[in-house]
């Protein structure tokens, strides 16, 4: 068999499963399954697959139609620019929270917390653009760390990134001008209706702090005060719906009201809440 026709055969198994994506999905399989950079598919599409390769491919896409994420499949999601590791202990990183990195980076920081870490993919990601920077990422999963420490020595950032296990601020040491998070911000009446990819693959955990979804920003709004900087920033991403209620939870802790952003869907997306000072002290100790 061809790559062309074992390619064109597990995009029509995908689309009979309902996946969205088909095409998209079958083809970073394939590279995976053959060992291949995406970009680099389309030289062998006219060959015959090795059997093993053929193996795995189908083996893959089997997986695929029972709605396992590719990114459980092939180990590993890309995210502004990197490419991280991801496992079941880890929240999949999602395009649409490299809008809080962009947000993060668009100003100078020395030393930065991420709260919830998971890949490191938003630490990491800061970092590798703020190469004088350091930073901290807390998680309440060991095995999540693990994966994180992995990917920092991956894009070379060991010696910047230190990670520790924490429940947000508790035992978190110093001050930083940057804290940044992707709580878990999904109402627990909103699982069930999540797609499989999610319910059933994502780490609950990573999803959902239970009740109404605002558990995780009512802790970190309380907290973040004591460890920003006069001037420093928190950003963090929200759930569709959240924008006001986490506003008015920052407000209430003494913070200006925030800047909301939007994603490309036009949903609200990213909360940037400053800490009131001339931020002088920024990244000092």
């Amino acid at each position: 068999m061809t790559g062309a026709e074992a390619l064109a055969a597990a995009t029509r198994r995908l689309s009979a499963a309902g996946i969205d994506g088909a095409a998209r999905d079958a083809r970073r399989l394939f590279a995976h399954a053959l060992g291949l950079a995406a970009d680099r598919v389309t030289l062998v599409l006219p060959e015959e697959v090795a059997p093993a390769a053929l193996q795995a491919f189908e083996a893959a896409v089997a997986r695929r139609a029972a709605r396992e994420p590719v990114s459980r499949i092939t180990g590993a999601r890309d995210f502004f620019g990197h490419r991280f590791r991801v496992t079941g202990d880890t929240l999949d990183p999602r395009p649409e929270t490299e809008l809080l990195v962009e947000a993060a980076v668009e100003r100078p920081f020395a030393r930065m917390l991420d709260l919830g870490t998971g890949t490191g993919c938003i630490l990491l990601s800061c970092l590798a653009a703020m190469p004088f920077a350091t930073g901290t990422g807390t998680d309440l999963s060991d095995p999540a760390l693990a994966v994180a420490r992995e990917n920092a020595g991956a894009l070379g950032l060991a010696r910047r990134a230190r990670f520790q296990r924490a429940d947000w601020f508790a035992g978190v040491a110093g001050r930083f001008d940057l804290i940044v998070s992707n709580p878990p911000y999904i109402a627990e009446a909103e699982i069930a209706g999540l797609a499989p990819e999610v319910r059933e693959w994502e780490p609950r955990g990573a999803l959902t702090p239970g009740g109404d979804g605002l558990g995780a920003y009512r802790a970190i709004a309380a907290g973040a005060g004591a460890r920003l900087m006069a001037g420093g920033r928190l950003i963090l991403e929200i759930g569709p719906g959240q924008a006001r209620a986490v506003a008015a939870l920052l407000v209430a802790q003494g913070f200006p009201p925030p800047e909301v952003r939007r994603d490309l869907d036009g949903r609200d997306r990213v909360v940037i809440a400053m800490k009131p000072g001339d931020g002088t002290g920024c990244g000092a100790a």
